[in-house]
């Protein structure tokens, strides 16, 4: 199994607004239902989920890509950070948001997965469905 996936889910939004939600703290705790803390500046570090998740912005693309260093409270001290590529489209329906997880540990691929789509993808089909 390689150490990275992809997936996507439309949401009823526009991409600029779920681009600015992505980076701002009030609306990510918001669509996911847990706290989240973001400095929105190439370079700003963020948390989500209480802390359980940090990383680090490293490009952004106004409106269309943001790339971020991701990793939880439960990487291994060894392990360097993982990394996020989201990626924001006009669809017939609002946006088509993909994400791209990759340089995930190994043993963390699967549950990591699964987290996005439980975690994020289904919170947020909820919040934007309103």
């Amino acid at each position: 199994m390689k150490n990275e996936f992809s997936i996507s889910i439309v949401l009823n939004v526009k991409p600029d607004v779920l681009f600015k939600a992505w980076l701002d703290s009030k609306e990510h705790s918001k669509f996911t239902g847990s706290p989240a803390k973001i400095n929105p500046k190439i370079g700003g570090k963020f948390t989500a989920w209480g802390g359980y998740i940090s990383g680090k912005t490293l490009e952004i693309e106004p409106n269309k890509r943001i790339l971020q260093t991701w990793r939880t409270t439960e990487f291994n001290d060894e392990s360097p950070d993982s990394k996020i590529e989201i990626l924001f489209e006009k669809a017939p329906k609002g946006t088509k948001l993909t994400l791209r997880h990759f340089e995930i540990p190994q043993d963390q691929v699967a549950e990591y997965k699964k987290g996005w789509k439980d975690f994020y993808f289904a919170p947020m089909k909820q919040y934007y469905s309103k």
